[in-house]
């Protein structure tokens, strides 16, 4: 044999050789890993050949697949539409997106290996695989009152079980139709897609509730504020406090002003508790700068704020500043500066006021059901911190029920029904307009429904009157509301 043949030959050798091991790769060792992808569009059509599970709420679909005459057999519809999108999320022909079709997608599909001996029995039976269903923690009443109070606006909307964690509501505004992203026709399906990717205003695909740009939570968040310094036993809800127009900071010629820049009580004095009530910025500024920074963080994070939360659509984390200065903790302490939060943190820190202290982990899951709807795992409720002793949370619940009695928070009075809130007007680039906020619990002597709700630049960066009591304290008023009906 001569010289070329030899080389073409040794060519070809490793042709073979680099064809087996390319073969085995793909057959054995990433196998699982390419199955797994989302863009694997033979995965995507065998999973079409199998009845997706349900998403219940309640005795309601949610979310369902129905059959069909074409070559996907199942197609996946959502029959409330928009009014459960972020929950749901959507399955098309491109994969899961977003909401628990994607957070638990190996479930609804029927492939997770909580599945497997199911998925024996069904080869041995006969029987054609089917997803498990998930039953939903979501009160239906809470939600609708939700979605018609925020409709029209830009913003966002959750209710907590205080003592469990349960996700009774999660609505974000705007919204869209799942519907338009799982149907097959796949030109009207990408249309679809297409146009609300390119909504940069509205961004109707994301899941305000949880994740997207973060808010700056205003006033609400003097509830993390006046928790440390309940704390630290230093000072009461009786204690005197300084309240001037416009808090002195140092290490700048800039000061904090109040709302409409007025002291708040007489000789620029106000107690704790008054302060709170309506919302006194100077006085937080002052009580923040005293405690010091490493209180401050120290106590959000008992709040939980920065845990990575999954429930099961990841939460992003909120967060306080890792360095803070005198004049940027005075800003921190009354929600701002660089301060920022989903609204589910935001009602973790009326629930874990109301729960005697006691944050518990939210959860949208609560049970997983085989087929034929048998439980195949049930949610057990899970503390996740405990933020502040059932003391300083009595304190907390007495100083929260004044805002609604007294103070800004009044819109979210309920006849009958003792309410505890927090207001917040938080500043953004908009130089006029603010985020509108309201958290609190309901009833204030025995909580079984906590909330939050933001409206982006629904109030007025001058006015509390005009913020978060008036435009947010109805909406939480609706939802408390309908989460007490039996």
């Amino acid at each position: 044999m001569n010289a070329p043949i030899r080389r073409l030959s040794f060519v070809v050798a490793l042709l073979f050789l680099s064809l087996l091991v390319s073969t085995t790769l793909i057959q054995f060792v990433y196998a699982k890993e390419l199955n797994a992808r989302p863009d694997n569009r033979r995965t995507l059509l065998s999973t079409y050949a199998r009845e997706r599970g349900q998403i219940l709420v309640g005795d309601t679909a949610v979310a369902k697949s129905v059959p069909t005459d074409d070559q996907y057999e199942w197609l996946r519809t959502y029959p409330l539409g928009a009014k459960y999108a972020h929950i749901t999320g959507y399955y098309s022909f491109y994969g899961a997106g977003g909401g628990l079709e994607s957070a638990q997608n190996s479930l609804l599909s029927g492939s997770s290996d909580k599945l497997a001996f199911r998925r024996v029995s069904d080869l041995f039976t006969g029987r054609k695989t089917r997803g498990a269903s998930l039953e939903l923690t979501i009160n239906p009443a809470v939600q609708e009152a939700a979605i018609k109070a925020l409709d029209g606006r830009k913003g966002a909307a959750v209710a907590l079980n205080p003592s469990t964690g349960e996700i009774l509501a999660m609505v974000s505004n705007p919204s869209y139709d799942p519907n338009a992203l799982s149907g097959h026709d796949l030109k009207k399906v990408d249309a679809a897609y297409k146009q609300l990717t390119s909504d940069a205003a509205d961004k109707p695909l994301v899941n305000r509730t949880i994740g997207g740009d973060l808010y700056p939570p205003g006033s609400t968040f003097k509830i993390v504020t006046a928790a440390a310094a309940l704390s630290t036993g230093r000072w009461s809800p009786e204690s005197e406090l300084p309240g001037p127009a416009v808090l002195d900071l140092p290490l700048t010629t800039k000061g904090l002003p109040n709302i409409g820049r007025r002291p708040c009580g007489p000789n620029d004095t106000t107690t704790f508790q008054n302060a709170f009530e309506i919302s006194c910025n100077s006085a937080f500024g002052y009580l923040g700068m005293e405690m010091g920074a490493d209180a401050f963080r120290e106590q959000a994070a008992k709040f939980a704020v920065g845990d990575q939360l999954y429930v099961p659509m990841r939460v992003t984390p909120s967060k306080v500043p890792a360095e803070l200065n005198k004049p940027q903790l005075a800003q921190s302490a009354v929600g701002q500066y660089d301060v920022r939060v989903t609204p589910l943190q935001v009602a973790m820190l009326s629930a874990g006021v109301a729960n005697r202290g006691t944050v518990m982990k939210p959860y949208l899951v609560k049970s997983v059901l085989t087929s034929d709807l048998s439980i195949l795992e049930r949610t057990d409720p899970e503390e996740l911190s405990q933020a502040v002793t059932p003391e300083v949370a009595a304190q907390l619940t007495t100083m929260m029920q004044g805002v609604v009695e007294n103070g800004s928070g009044k819109p979210a009075r309920i006849d009958g029904v003792s309410v505890a809130g927090k207001t917040g007007t938080a500043d953004t680039n908009n130089v006029d307009r603010a985020h509108a906020w309201f958290t609190g619990f309901a009833p204030a002597n025995d909580p079984q429904i906590a909330v939050a709700v933001v409206v982006e630049n629904g109030g007025y960066a001058d006015s509390e009157e005009r913020g978060g009591g008036a435009v947010g304290g109805p909406i939480a008023k609706a939802m408390l509301e309908a989460g007490l009906k039996k």
